[in-house]
């Protein structure tokens, strides 16, 4: 009972740190801490995602301050957002989800993970949008590869559907999200739209979304509009020269006055 206690008070503890101390709702606060994950894992040159995934999402998943604990029978929880890129290229406001897995083997210990999930098929979102999902099992899911240019020199065909970015405290080794189920939370929803919303009303909506979204939705736009990569290459493409703004102008000709009048040209 002791060790229970106190593995509850370290995971307790461990998500209390992430939440911000102004008193905000649990979904703001669930968003702020979205916003910060997403910015200090794209500001590590050898853990951020690259370019050429960020450029072929379909969606993102944030999870910050995933709880997992584990004494003989093991438990992960968390909650986030997840922001669909609509089919004009445009980012969506969030649509607030959970997630949820058991594993039952000997395990004892306790960790905070912020988890970051790139799609990178229209099928694997809308199975979150249709309710729920689950990794490994409706999706395949892996490890995504780090560093802005680590995809520099490989293929643009992707095995896995979702790419997994994980920062974990605690005393687990490693991360597996095989069997998590992620699914939309309809109550954090409505309370933060202020109504009963479905995820593709939020996903289609034009609205502005309540604060804080817009920074986050603003910051997924920054970190996806990256420069576009040669498919053989990985270099940067270079835009186009721009041409002239107006034509040319139109020759013109002077005539010159003749300096000797009458006599035969030299």
């Amino acid at each position: 009972m002791k060790i229970t206690a106190l593995l509850g008070a370290i995971a307790l503890s461990l998500a209390l740190q992430s939440t911000p101390a102004a008193a905000i709702t649990r979904e703001e606060a669930t968003v702020q801490n979205a916003t910060l994950v997403l910015r200090e894992l794209q500001s590590m040159p050898d853990l951020q995602i690259p370019d050429l995934l960020l450029n072929r999402a379909e969606g993102l998943v944030i999870l910050p301050g995933t709880v997992k604990i584990g004494l003989g029978l093991g438990a992960r929880f968390g909650s986030g957002v997840l922001l669909v890129r609509r089919p004009d290229g445009s980012w969506s406001n969030p649509v607030f989800v959970g997630t949820g897995a058991g594993s039952i083997g000997w395990q004892i210990g306790g960790q905070v993970a912020d988890i970051v999930l790139v799609f990178t098929t229209r099928s694997s979102v809308e199975g979150i949008g249709d309710g729920k999902i689950t990794l490994g099992g409706d999706a395949s899911v892996a490890t995504g590869p780090v560093g802005r240019t680590a995809m520099a020199s490989t293929s643009l065909t992707f095995d896995a559907e979702i790419y997994a970015y994980s920062r974990t405290r605690g005393l687990f080794a490693g991360l597996s999200l095989e069997g998590s189920g992620i699914f939309v939370s309809d109550r954090a929803n409505r309370r933060f739209y202020g109504r009963r919303m479905v995820p593709s009303d939020i996903i289609a909506s034009r609205d502005p979304p309540p604060v804080p979204a817009p920074e986050l939705v603003s910051e997924v736009k920054r970190i996806t509009m990256a420069a576009v990569r040669h498919p053989a290459t990985g270099s940067a493409e270079e835009p186009p020269a721009a041409g002239p703004t107006t034509p040319p102008a139109e020759a013109r000709t002077y005539p010159m006055a003749d300096p000797e009048p009458g006599a035969e040209p030299r």
